[in-house]
């Protein structure tokens, strides 16, 4: 009989939940995607559902649930940060400390309850597990590596903020910590604060504002915020930082180093916000490239598995896949608090069958490309479709590739809707929107017109697998497009300057996929983990010589990737995306009625 584990993360950012049963990672996915409010961080009922509804399940056929973190330790940290703030804490204290009495301290009694509310069978004890070793593990289970050096970083969990561990097998040792309120996820995000985006959301948005800027405060940051050591260690000086008060990330202190206030959200980007993200970006590259290798130096390791939402940031992964400390490396593609979702189910999959996942045949890890959410067939797509009286037009397999490649080689923008959402913040080719790089304007109609966005954004590269090379200096795979590599200087053209003055300059053959210093975060696709986009990379090689596509996510800016051939259809008629595909079925913008009744949506999804 199957034993399943669920786990479950929830109430602070990105909630989710997993199904792990009998060495396979069964399904997981985000609440954003069912709930539509990004980074939901409520209770993850409808992920939940679909989990167990994919493996056929009740709650009761369950052999654990599983949470996340500690809540006990996690209060504990919370009274602790207040303690030491001082009076200059009091106002936060006395806002968040009814919360975590009445609830947050004890999450997982919460969890036991909404499961109960669910009516679905009796549900066995919710299990707490521990945030980083949620972490460590969702890095480690699901690798290709037997043995390896595991390194988390993140803002903070109960305690810790970063650790390092030691993979063998199945067994998972921690090495090594460094705790709160000495965190380099805070650093960062305390320049995304400042530079005017949202923290827990516009980390992203810092990493690709800062190729527009020179690190000429990295100096300034190292001498005053951060002190790297020579053993990969580091601490900070919270002379400069406001989140131990729990009101604001940073202060007058922190201003008045940079000379400048902070940035008013959505208002106007200035070289100065360019400057100071590419200062932090070389600082925290810095300081990841020095825990690795600590890390080598404490396991004896030659690979390496990352986790952590510092993990999300391709640059430092770049950075640190060149600098050929490891032979390997593997980044878990949902990185973040999602993840730890994945990560306690798998931690109680492996310890209680004593072994490791399975990894399907031809396929590099056991995460199944990531494609680890809903699915809809061509008759569920065509039945809605038919109620919704959109005119279209269904294919077999061969002429949907070979209709969707010859709208993309002119120039189309096409919305992409094929088999299981990715699990994670990225779209693999399950639900993107692509188009061909080769063309000059693509990068601003998308980011423009598409997504409807800041311009300064830069868009990823889908590139088959086994031509990656002909096109980017790559020293691994990248499958989850979590490492920026530099395009080969062969399609690149020379090029003035790298401010915000020259976001619309054509720097390469691929101009928009080439970011402003000639870099791309890559996604290297295999036909074992996505044989369909890897067909269609290949149909559109076939007609253009070129393996490559623009791929971004299926959605618009604030809006969660879409889940439904329902989502999929509504964004593809409030943006000007010119063909959507789902499954075998092919929609053309200029066939569609207009859509009845609808509401501007900017009304309905927040800005990140």
């Amino acid at each position: 009989m199957t034993q399943y584990h669920l786990g479950i993360s929830a109430f602070y950012h990105d909630s989710a939940a997993a199904l792990v049963g009998d060495g396979r990672i069964v399904a997981a996915a985000q609440q954003e995607r069912f709930s539509r409010i990004r980074h939901d961080s409520g209770f993850p009922e409808d992920a939940i559902r679909y989990c167990l509804a994919t493996a056929g399940i009740r709650l009761g056929d369950l052999s654990t649930i599983n949470y996340y973190e500690d809540p006990k330790l996690k209060l504990g940290r919370t009274l602790s940060s207040f303690a030491s703030a001082g009076p200059a804490g009091l106002p936060a204290f006395r806002h968040i400390l009814p919360e975590w009495i009445r609830w947050k301290g004890r999450a997982t009694d919460v969890v036991a309850q909404r499961l109960k509310a669910m009516n679905d069978g009796v549900a066995v004890k919710v299990l707490k597990g521990a945030h980083h070793r949620s972490h460590a593990a969702s890095a480690f289970y699901p690798s290709p590596f037997e043995r390896a050096a595991v390194l988390c970083v993140d803002g903070v969990g109960e305690w810790h903020t970063t650790t390092i561990w030691h993979g063998k097998g199945r067994d998972l040792t921690l090495a090594n910590a460094i705790s709160y309120p000495h965190s380099l996820g805070l650093l960062y995000s305390a320049f995304t604060y400042f530079c005017g985006f949202k923290v827990d959301s516009g980390e992203y948005k810092l990493m690709g504002l800062a190729p527009y800027g020179r690190p000429i405060h990295a100096d300034k940051i190292r001498d005053n915020l951060i002190e790297l050591r020579d053993d990969g260690s580091f601490s900070l000086n919270m002379a400069y930082f406001g989140f131990l008060q729990g009101q604001r990330m940073v202060g007058e202190r922190f201003a008045r180093l940079f000379g400048r206030p902070r940035r008013e959200p959505e208002s106007e980007l200035t070289q100065g916000e360019c400057d100071l993200a590419a200062s932090v970006q070389k600082v925290t590259t810095e300081a990841v490239i020095g825990l690795a290798r600590a890390a080598k130096a404490m396991t004896g390791e030659n690979r390496l598995c990352l986790a952590g939402g510092v993990a999300l940031n391709c640059v430092a992964n770049g950075e640190l896949s060149r600098a050929g400390l490891f032979d390997e490396i593997w980044i878990q593609p949902a990185a973040g608090d999602a993840g730890c979702a994945l990560g306690v189910a798998l931690d109680q999959d492996v310890q209680r069958s004593g072994r490791r996942l399975q990894i399907v045949p031809g396929q590099h890890d056991a995460m199944r490309g990531a494609l680890l959410g809903p699915s809809y067939d061509d008759d569920d797509i065509a039945s809605f479709l038919e109620g919704r009286g959109a005119p279209y037009r269904r294919f077999g397999e061969d002429r949907m590739l070979e209709t969707t490649a010859e709208h993309l080689a002119k120039g189309g923008v096409v919305g992409w809707f094929q088999g299981r959402m990715e699990f994670g913040p990225r779209s693999l080719g399950a639900r993107s929107i692509i188009g061909d790089p080769r063309n000059v304007e693509m990068q601003k109609t998308m980011n423009l017109k598409i997504k409807f966005r800041e311009s300064f954004r830069p868009f990823a590269p889908a590139v088959l697998a086994e031509k990656a090379d002909d096109y980017f200096d790559m020293r691994q795979d990248s499958p989850y497009m979590l490492v920026v590599s530099p395009v080969l200087e062969k399609w690149c053209r020379e090029t003035s300057e790298r401010g915000l003055g020259s976001i619309n300059e054509v720097r390469s053959q691929l101009p928009a996929i080439t970011h402003v210093d000639n870099s791309a975060r890559v996604q290297t696709v295999h036909e074992e983990t996505n044989p369909q986009f890897h067909r269609l990379l290949r149909r559109f090689e076939d007609k253009t010589g070129c393996p490559v596509l623009v791929n971004t996510s299926f959605n618009v800016r604030g809006e969660p990737i879409v889940c439904t051939p329902e989502e999929a259809y509504t964004c593809f008629m409030r943006t000007n995306m010119d063909v959507l595909v789902l499954g075998n079925c092919v929609l053309v913008k200029n066939d569609q009625p207009p859509l009845e009744n609808d509401v501007d949506w900017r009304n309905e999804i927040a800005l990140d």
